[in-house]
Parts: structure tokens; sequence; C-alpha cells
């Protein structure tokens, strides 16, 4: 799986997007968008390489998306949403919205990010902030990540620098 938030394109401008992370779109089997995409294009320009599911970001007027989606992919569940708040409680807010996801993929903050978290009864949670492919802000760099599932299971989350 192929994670991005955050791309933040206008009209006419997917193609920055593909042309900087082709590499990482020749390698995934799907494409998970935590919202802020800002055109419509991007979203078709993904498609064209890998099913493609996504959220709703707050700069994204005039995209019908939901707020929130969770997809089962290779026997994994994984909940998209673009704003998980803030990071006081971030763990405990995306457990509660999420309680089934072996994975939740959020964005905003542009800033990669991954922790696992072990529930109560031993539901191992995986958060993951891919960052952004196009605009770094306050991170070192551009960032994607790719979750590989192994029979339902996250075997691995790595982010990849692609600025």
């Amino acid at each position: 799986m192929l994670l991005l938030a955050d791309t933040h394109l206008g009209a006419g401008a997917a193609s920055r997007l593909t042309d900087r992370i082709g590499a990482e779109l020749a390698v995934a089997d799907v494409v998970l968008h935590a919202g802020d995409i800002t055109d419509r294009a991007v979203l078709d320009a993904l498609a064209d390489h890998a099913p493609v599911h996504a959220v709703k970001g707050n700069n994204d007027r005039g995209l019908d998306l939901p707020e929130r989606a969770v997809v089962t992919v290779d026997g994994c569940r994984f909940a998209l949403v673009h704003d998980s708040g803030p990071a006081t409680r971030r763990t405990e807010r995306l457990r509660q919205w999420f309680p089934d996801a072996g994975v939740v993929v959020f964005g905003h903050s542009h800033l990669p990010w991954h922790e696992t978290d072990v529930g109560a009864d031993g539901h191992v949670q995986h958060h993951v902030n891919p960052g952004s492919a196009m605009l770094r802000r306050r991170a070192p760099t551009c960032t994607v990540a790719h979750v590989v599932v192994d029979r339902g299971q996250v075997a691995t989350v790595r982010h990849v620098d692609v600025g």
C-alpha cells in the first residue's frame, strides 16, 4: 500500500505528483490518500496506477469525499481521516474512532509519523502520517509511506523520502 496525504496540488498540476512519486506508484497495489488533495485530477492520475481510496481534507472544497473511511486491503482494515486532532491523546482518540482498524492513516500536519499502539485486548494498531509528497512545511523533506501486509497483519511500515 502506498500512503499519501497533503498533496495540495491545483488544477493542471497532477503530473508534478506522479512524476515525483513514480517509483513508489510502480510498486503500489493500492493508494490511500488522507486528504488535502485539492484537485480531482490528482485522484484520477493516481488511479491510472492503482485503485485509490481517499478522504476529504480541510482544503478539499468541491471534492465529494467522505470525512472518514475504512477499507479492507489484503485482510487488514485501514482507516483514513485527514485531521487526527492535537498530538495530545491522539493515540486514544484514533483507537476510539477506529477500534478495529489495523492501520489508521492521517495527515494534516505534513509531518511523517508512525507509532504502534497495543490495546488492552492485544489488538495492534499502527498510526501513520505519511507526511506530504509535495509540501514539506516543517518536515525535513517530502515523504510518502508504504505499508506491507502479510496474512492480514502489518509486516512493515516505512517512510520514503521523495523530495
